[in-house]
C-alpha cells in the first residue's frame, strides 16, 4: 500500500512538473466535487533574513506556534492541542503543526470541502550562522495549478513573498529587541485595524 501511495504521489508530482516544463496549462480540480487536483504544479518560495542574535534566542522570542499572531499582526489562538506540540492547530488557516525540531516547525493547511487542495505547507526555522547571529528561513510550498494563468500565478507568488517578507522583518525587529509599528490598514480603511 505504501509503495502504491508513493508511486501515485511521484506520478502526480512528475506530471505537474512535466506540464510546467512543456508550457501546458495545468488542469483545475475536476467538476466531480473532488478536491484532488489532476495535474498539480508545486512551487516553493524560500525567504530569509539575517538576525543579530543567536538562533536559540531568536527562536525563544518568535518561534512559538502562535507567535505568528504577533509578527503577522493578526489574532491567533491554539484551537486544538498545545502550542509547540505535534498536531497543534492554530486559528490562522486552521494550520496543523506536522513537524518540528529544536529551532523549527512545519505546518500545513487541511483539505477543505469544495476547494481544490493546494497542499500548502510552511516551514519556519532559526538557523545559526555564528555564535551571535542567525538567519530566519521561511519556506512555503504549495500547488498553484488552480490559478487562472501565468500572470495570476506570478501575482500570487509576489503577494505571498511580500506578506512573508514583512513577517520576517517583523520577526527580526522583535528578536533584536525592537517594537513593531502598527499594522497596515486593511481593505483601504485608514486608521482601522
Amino acid at each position: 500500500m505504501y509503495k502504491h501511495l508513493m508511486k501515485t504521489a511521484l506520478t502526480l508530482t512528475f506530471a505537474g512538473l512535466a506540464n510546467v516544463a512543456s508550457g501546458q496549462a495545468p488542469a483545475a480540480a475536476p467538476a466531480t466535487g473532488s478536491v484532488a487536483v489532476a495535474n498539480p504544479t508545486y512551487i516553493s518560495i524560500p525567504m530569509e533574513i539575517t538576525v543579530n542574535r543567536p538562533a536559540a534566542e531568536v527562536w525563544k522570542r518568535v518561534g512559538k506556534y502562535c507567535d505568528i499572531g504577533e509578527w503577522l499582526q493578526v489574532a491567533c489562538t491554539i484551537t486544538q492541542g498545545k502550542d509547540g506540540e505535534f498536531g497543534a492547530v492554530r486559528s490562522i488557516g486552521n494550520e496543523v503543526m506536522v513537524g518540528k525540531t529544536e529551532l523549527s516547525y512545519t505546518y500545513t493547511q487541511p483539505v477543505r470541502e469544495g476547494r481544490p487542495y493546494n497542499m500548502y505547507h510552511g516551514t519556519l526555522e532559526a538557523r545559526p550562522v555564528t555564535a551571535t547571529t542567525s538567519k530566519l528561513v521561511y519556506t512555503l510550498v504549495l500547488d498553484n495549478s488552480m490559478l487562472a494563468d501565468d500572470a495570476a500565478k506570478q501575482r500570487d507568488i509576489q503577494q505571498r513573498t511580500q506578506q512573508f517578507t514583512r513577517a520576517l522583518e517583523n520577526m527580526k525587529t522583535l528578536a533584536e529587541g525592537g517594537t513593531l509599528p502598527p499594522p497596515p490598514a486593511r481593505g483601504g480603511q485608514k486608521g482601522k485595524q
